[in-house]
């Protein structure tokens, strides 16, 4: 694993927007009628853009979110993630986001205390073989994003009600259409992992578990009667998917993390297989 690899991994995730984001957008332009049409239009447009010339889908890069599978060498992977980071900064370009939560001082590279955020899952994998999905997660949406705690004797109800109160008070600000990551049980850090985790997963892939799929069905729907619409202006699509992760919790508790991301969902999987390195869309 090499700084260029991983760079080059970020260009692609930030100038080239998945398949199934862009088709559901694309979908989403046909439905809608006035101005939310055109916005949708715009979007389209804007995607086509932005991978035709090589530059980032949105002016906020966000903040990158790594998700590492492999069995061993976390130190060598966190330091070829750190390069790497470093020099897209400057050969993609990123805009420097990262800052100091006291002075707002900015590091100038996307690092700095914390930085890179780097989630280790182990795994049965060949020696040195690794398997990354990387997000770039914008602060507009990650702002409206919410984290509470429910009594346990509030159940499926507790939690539809927690997410569409956080929806409908998001409102236009993460530039909708979202998507909707949703994390219950664990505790409340595992419930925030979880949700964030749950964007990895394509649209068009339901939960096994039969209650979290019913769940995203019925989240989804809901979502969609509130008529936020694209970035607002109403309509038939406020949320082009809802995703559900879950985890046993303790018996007095139910932690619930609601991510929302705006409708550029900017996520990547990159690949080192006996040696050979490949980007998965």
């Amino acid at each position: 694993m090499e700084a260029r690899e991983i760079a080059e991994a970020l260009r692609v995730l930030e100038t080239d927007l998945p398949s199934d984001i862009e088709e559901a957008l694309q979908k989403c332009a046909l439905v809608e009628d006035g101005n939310s049409r055109e916005v949708m239009k715009a979007i389209v447009e804007n995607i086509t853009y932005a991978r035709k010339m090589k530059v980032p889908i949105c002016q906020d890069t966000g903040t990158l979110v790594f998700f590492v599978t492999c069995n061993n060498d976390l130190v060598r992977i966190s330091k070829s993630i750190e390069e790497g980071i470093a020099l897209a900064t400057e050969a993609v370009p990123l805009r420097a986001n990262t800052v100091n939560p006291f002075t707002r001082e900015n590091s100038g590279d996307n690092l700095g205390k914390g930085n890179p955020i780097i989630h280790f899952e182990g795994a049965e994998l060949e020696p040195r073989d690794v398997d990354m999905a990387i997000m770039a997660k914008g602060a507009g949406s990650e702002n409206v994003s919410r984290i509470f705690s429910l009594d346990p004797d509030q159940r499926i109800k507790g939690i539809k009600d927690g997410v569409l109160d956080a929806i409908e008070k998001a409102g236009a600000k993460p530039c909708p259409p979202i998507i909707v990551g949703v994390g219950i049980g664990g505790t409340l850090e595992w419930s925030a992992h979880l949700a964030k985790k749950a964007l990895l997963r394509p649209l068009g892939d339901r939960a096994e578990d039969l209650f979290a799929a019913k769940l995203e069905r019925e989240l989804l729907e809901e979502i969609n009667k509130l008529g936020i619409g694209p970035m607002g202006f109403g309509g038939k699509t406020t949320a082009l998917g809802v995703k559900v992760e879950w985890a046993y919790c303790h018996t007095a508790s139910l932690p619930v993390a609601v991510n929302i991301q705006c409708w550029a969902l900017r996520r990547v999987r990159a690949q080192w297989h006996k040696g050979k390195f490949s980007i998965l869309r």
